[in-house]
């Protein structure tokens, strides 16, 4: 099943490795139960930022996975879908901060300047990117920003395929 994670404009900050988000600062998808495999399928941000704003985002694996989640916006492409039992979430706020792992964490380096810039990445036939269940360090996928910059606002939207 297709699913679309979109997220509202939010403004990322800027976390090194293996340090805690912060909330609204990233958008972190995970796993809805522990044998789950979402596909990636294609990534689009949006730079909303009303002046120069160089914002290295990078979307990556945790090595701490969120826990106590706030869900955010998550909804089936085709219109005849019904949302599986327990899908994967799309969050932004947790009690449980989840942490970009040092050596699973980068898998593809997304910067734009969020004045105006716009970045789209789809995923090609012979392209996989997927999580694994909803525990560290393969049960979630998060795009947040990485240190160096000046982040600005920005909105994004992951679109996922359970499988």
């Amino acid at each position: 099943m297709e699913l679309t994670a979109a997220m509202p404009p939010w403004t990322p900050i800027a976390v090194a490795d293996t340090t805690a988000f912060t909330d609204n600062g990233h958008q972190t998808i995970q796993g809805g139960v522990g044998t789950q495999i979402s596909a990636l399928r294609e990534v689009y941000i949006a730079g909303l930022a009303g002046a120069s704003s160089p914002t290295p985002l990078v979307l990556g694996r945790n090595s701490t996975v969120g826990g106590t989640l706030t869900a955010g916006r998550l909804a089936p492409t085709h219109p005849s879908s019904v949302l599986i039992a327990n899908p994967p979430v799309n969050f932004a706020v947790s009690t449980t901060k989840p942490q970009r792992s040092a050596t699973l964490g980068m898998l593809l380096v997304l910067g734009l300047n969020a004045f105006g810039g716009i970045v789209r990445r789809y995923m090609g036939p012979n392209e996989t990117i997927a999580s694994l269940g909803n525990t560290a360090s393969l049960g979630e996928l998060s795009l947040n920003c990485f240190t160096g910059g000046t982040p600005g606002l920005v909105s994004s939207e992951l679109i996922i395929d359970t499988l």
